[in-house]
């Protein structure tokens, strides 16, 4: 099984980089910042996913297909199945002296025991040496936006969560009212008349295949598609103002930052919502 990751692994890692080269060749001077970037998650989200699935593969597994819930389940109803000796009449002294028969039902429940307290030790060990993300990246957060004077306006997390953050932050600093339908149609005619700024950045890790702009597009306006930085850039450039998008642990992302009209305030999140990646608002405190 090992063998049979690393081999898969190491070929992932071959086509990662024929990608790459392709994208940097097709980057022209205007895009070669952005596209370098692009190579730069791509790397990084497949070294973050193989090492994933490494730990997974070298992580302890229990044995038997037993877990500490069935184990002490079954304990308690060992307990209510023995049955209780009657007491016997003396028969002989010589009776008396016989040696106690070993009792193997008590010493199978002491070994059960045995291993449930193991289990239960190892998964304390590995909770105790777990990283929780989603606290380490709220309380960057949090850091980042008290020094900022900035709260969160908590969106729903699903697939239009960016335009709804767009959405609100036009809202209070445009005083515009905006749909999400008409943000998505509006980036979409952004992307569609700039196709060279955006068609680099179009290709998808999971199948390391480029899509085609016209159904990415398509697929844009009909139906709840995650949006991206390509949206985020687009609609920069539709209202002419800059977007900056604040993450845990890195410096904010600025898009269009030499507009003139109010900037717009964005909060990224990778683990704090069940989903997956999120946006929020940030409006002013």
């Amino acid at each position: 099984m090992s063998d049979t990751i690393e081999a898969r692994h190491r070929k992932e890692q071959k086509d990662l980089q024929s990608t790459i080269t392709s994208l940097k060749k097709q980057a022209t001077k205007k895009t070669r910042k952005n596209v370098n970037n692009k190579c730069l998650d791509l790397q990084r989200d497949l070294d973050e996913k193989h090492k994933k699935e490494l730990n997974e593969l070298n992580g302890v597994s229990t044995q038997d297909d037993f877990s500490p819930e069935k184990l002490l389940a079954q304990l308690e109803l060992e307990k209510t199945e023995q049955p209780e000796q009657p007491e016997q009449p003396e028969k002989t002294e010589q009776a008396k002296e016989a040696k106690p028969k070993r009792n193997r039902a008590k010493e199978k429940l002491a070994k059960r025991k045995a291993e449930i307290e193991a289990i239960q030790a190892q998964a304390r060990l590995e909770l105790e040496n777990s990283i929780d993300y989603k606290k380490i990246e709220q309380d960057s957060m949090n850091q980042i936006l008290s020094l900022q004077n900035l709260k969160v306006f908590d969106i729903r997390p699903d697939g239009h969560c960016l335009f709804a953050s767009i959405k609100d932050q036009l809202h209070e600093r445009h005083q515009l009212d905006v749909s999400i339908d008409q943000l998505r149609l509006d980036a979409a005619k952004y992307m569609e008349g700039h196709k060279d700024d955006f068609e680099p950045f179009l290709f998808d890790p999971d199948t390391m295949q480029q899509h085609n702009l016209t159904e990415y597009l398509q697929e844009l306006t009909t139906t709840a598609m995650w949006g991206s930085d390509l949206e985020i850039k687009a609609l920069a450039h539709v209202f002419d103002c800059p977007i900056k998008v604040f993450v845990a642990g890195a410096s904010p992302i600025h898009f269009n930052s030499e507009a003139s009209l109010p900037e717009l305030k964005l909060g990224f999140y990778k683990y704090s919502y069940g989903l997956g990646e999120h946006y929020n608002s940030l409006r002013d405190i």
